[in-house]
């Protein structure tokens, strides 16, 4: 059985603050650590329930945080940034499931520690086919579009709340519990990773037992993205397919998803280079 695993930094046990998952920051290479020791400890329960391979994609940020040194010997790591499918890179049909680690709310959402969509500079709020969603909706689509299921997802009880609430079948492991944006009652990483080590076999299990299945929005697929300002929404329009709905809010709507993704990430990357001024 093949896992694909897609890591996130927000949602590790103990991050609480921006400065702790901000590359340069004094406390950084603790939580990058804790992060690196998060994934290993989903790696070693899918493992132990019988999982035969574990690709890890470095999903925060600049896409380099995890320890390659550190990670579990039995895993492969994708790292780097220039993702044609952001924090999914590398999914393709050949994995049996999904697990999101170290995964937060979506901005707007509640108080869940750290809570943004993707970009926190420019994007407010992304609906997907009408509903808001975050990064786990997201992604579980992408993962959807290949026939691969999320069978686990880790962060605090509010992420592991909404993948309840909306991914068929999958198993969480809440390691913390948001008091504010900013403040989070965390479990110590022996307690976390012990559950996460848990949860990811139980995971495992479930798929074996096909009590977990691929999220798939009804298509045609639209994303629509209410910027933080205006210039974003302005320069996507240079993409075909991008259709301006408001001052700050556009929209693209397309039969595959995969395509649509695509499409909405390439804005989202024009959108962050332009709400300054592009030169």
């Amino acid at each position: 059985m093949r896992i694909y695993i897609s890591v996130d930094m927000e949602g590790i046990t103990g991050v609480a603050a921006g400065k702790h998952v901000q590359p340069g920051e004094k406390d950084y290479d603790r939580f990058r650590r804790l992060m690196t020791q998060d994934a290993n400890a989903a790696i070693e329960g899918a493992l132990e329930a019988g999982a035969t391979e574990a690709v890890v994609s470095d999903g925060h940020g600049p896409m380099t945080n995890l320890l390659v040194e550190e990670l579990h010997p039995e895993a492969r790591l994708i790292s780097g940034s220039n993702k044609l499918l952001c924090q999914m890179e590398g999914i393709d049909g050949g994995f049996d499931a999904a697990f999101f680690v170290g995964y937060h709310q979506r901005e707007g959402g509640g108080d869940g520690i750290l809570n943004h969509t993707l970009v926190g500079k420019i994007v407010y709020e992304v609906r997907l086919n009408g509903e808001p969603a975050d990064e786990a909706a997201i992604n579980a689509a992408t993962a959807g579009a290949f026939s691969v299921p999320v069978a686990l997802v880790t962060g605090d009880s509010a992420v592991c709340a909404d993948a309840s609430r909306r991914l068929p079948g999958v198993v969480v492991a809440p390691v913390k519990e948001p008091v504010d944006r900013t403040v989070g009652l965390s479990l110590t990483p022996s307690r976390a990773h012990a559950l996460i080590r848990a949860r990811a076999a139980d995971a495992v299990r479930a798929v074996r037992d096909g009590g977990v299945k691929p999220y798939r929005p009804a298509t045609p697929v639209t994303f629509e993205v209410d910027f933080k300002r205006t210039a974003p929404a302005h320069m996507a329009t240079l993409f075909p397919g991008v259709e301006r709905r408001g001052p700050r809010t556009i929209a693209i709507t397309d039969p595959d998803y995969v395509r649509a993704f695509k499409l909405f990430w390439g804005c989202l990357i024009v959108g962050m280079a332009a709400s300054e001024g592009l030169f």
